[in-house]
């Protein structure tokens, strides 16, 4: 089992993936880079309907640690739980 990140992206998704994310990176934050950037993103891509596959994903920078938070934040408030505190 690969764990969050620890797998690439598929090799069918890479190349749109990345002109996708660096599009969304200009169109956020324009020329600004790294920690200058105001906006951060995740890209987040799987098959639709009910066809087997991965979720692949790709972000601007953001790192895993505040990936899981954001995950885990997010799950709760489809869940309909009371408001977390995190990082994300």
């Amino acid at each position: 089992m690969n764990k969050l990140g620890d797998a690439p992206i598929e090799p069918a998704l890479e190349e749109i993936m990345n002109k996708v994310a660096g599009g969304l990176d200009t169109i956020f934050n324009g020329t600004a880079r790294g920690d200058a950037r105001p906006t951060s993103f995740v890209l987040l891509t799987f098959p639709y309907g009910d066809r087997s596959g991965r979720c692949n994903f790709i972000s601007n920078g953001a790192g895993r640690k505040d990936l899981i938070a954001l995950f885990k934040e997010m799950i709760a408030r489809f869940e309909g739980q009371p408001e977390i505190k995190g990082r994300s």
